[in-house]
């Protein structure tokens, strides 16, 4: 098992355990793909899946934002559905489309029939986290997963879904059911991640882009107990962890109860409000609206510069720290000199 890195320098990891960091720490969910030409380029001769699975590829577009931008972490270059791939789930990311399920699991036999992640399952991801560490030098690798609702959610849609009925349906008429599938389903993301913590990545970011349709008594009810599981079996590995979710202005405060050391905000949220609403001694990251990307730099830097004093503010009132991110992932037809600037202006800031 591996140790994670010393790295007292870093910007990213000071602000995420609550010190002052030397900078406004930035980095980009999404920083490394469609953005990057480089990246088009590795991508026009790879699948999605394939590139996921090949830990030169994953190597590879994981740096590609580090050498460009100058951002404060890189994060793991991966996706969600990774880890059911791993388990032996027909899955796939349709271009256009997203994530694809063969078959759906939405019976009490589909259920059963998931299996667990064996870590050989996704072997090249831990070698590519070996051969990042090595790379990156000083600059902090995070891993991460889906959260157990949000690969649920795929699961028994069968694919990406607007207003997730068969997922709610199963939920609220057939609890033992849904509860068991959550059971195997944070047992899968715990082992994606220790596999990943295990080759040594310096922090984790546990993804629940989709809990936002939730209502907070059914997020308490239906999906907390599991993404607390997810943070707790782990807290013993001292890293940092951030929990984040797309539309959660209403769970923010459940959200941060689960056991993450950083919560991650939406541009629908202000730093301040959400504060208020998580708990005390948590970390925030966030929180440009992405869309503000494509509006030209003079918006871009008025945007920016507002994110940073509201982070500033919401440490005043109690946030242990902030970490300069977008709201949501980078998109792809962000012209990336203008990510390459914003960079260099809250370094500045």
């Amino acid at each position: 098992m591996s140790d994670h890195r010393a790295l007292p320098e870093s910007p990213y990891l000071a602000a995420a355990a609550g010190r002052k960091p030397s900078r406004v720490p930035v980095w980009f969910m999404r920083q490394a793909g469609r953005s990057l030409p480089e990246y088009r380029a590795l991508r026009a001769q790879n699948s999605m899946m394939a590139a996921c699975f090949d830990a030169e590829l994953i190597t590879e577009i994981t740096l590609q934002p580090i050498r460009r931008h100058d951002v404060d972490a890189a994060i793991l270059f991966s996706d969600i559905v990774v880890p059911l791939r791993g388990a032996g789930i027909d899955v796939d990311i349709v271009p256009d489309v997203g994530p694809v399920i063969a078959a759906p699991v939405r019976t009490a036999a589909d259920v059963d029939a998931v299996k667990p992640l064996e870590p050989q399952g996704v072997q090249p991801v831990s070698d590519a986290v070996s051969l990042l560490v090595a790379a990156l030098g000083q600059v902090p690798l995070i891993g991460f997963a889906g959260a157990p609702f949000t690969l649920a959610s795929y699961l028994v849609e069968g694919g990406p879904s607007r207003n997730h009925t068969r997922t709610k349906a199963m939920m609220l008429s057939e609890p033992s059911c849904w509860h068991a599938l959550m059971e195997k389903l944070t047992d899968l993301t715990i082992s994606f991640l220790r596999v990943q913590l295990d080759a040594g990545v310096d922090a984790i970011q546990v993804f629940d882009s989709w809990a936002g349709v939730l209502s907070l008594a059914n997020y308490r009810r239906y999906v907390l107990p599991h993404s607390a599981r997810v943070f707790a079996t782990l807290a013993d590995r001292g890293v940092a962890m951030t929990h984040f979710g797309v539309g959660t202005a209403e769970l923010l405060g459940a959200m941060s109860s689960a056991g993450a050391t950083v919560v991650g905000v939406d541009w629908r949220t202000s730093l301040v409000d959400a504060a208020a609403r998580v708990e005390a001694g948590k970390a925030l990251q966030g929180n440009l609206d992405p869309a503000v990307l494509m509006a030209g730099w003079p918006a871009v830097e008025e945007a920016a510069r507002g994110v940073v004093d509201d982070g500033r503010r919401a440490v005043d009132a109690g946030a242990a720290g902030h970490i300069f991110n977008l709201g949501h992932g980078v998109l792809p037809e962000t012209d990336p000199g203008i990510l390459t600037d914003l960079v260099s202006l809250v370094h500045s800031l």
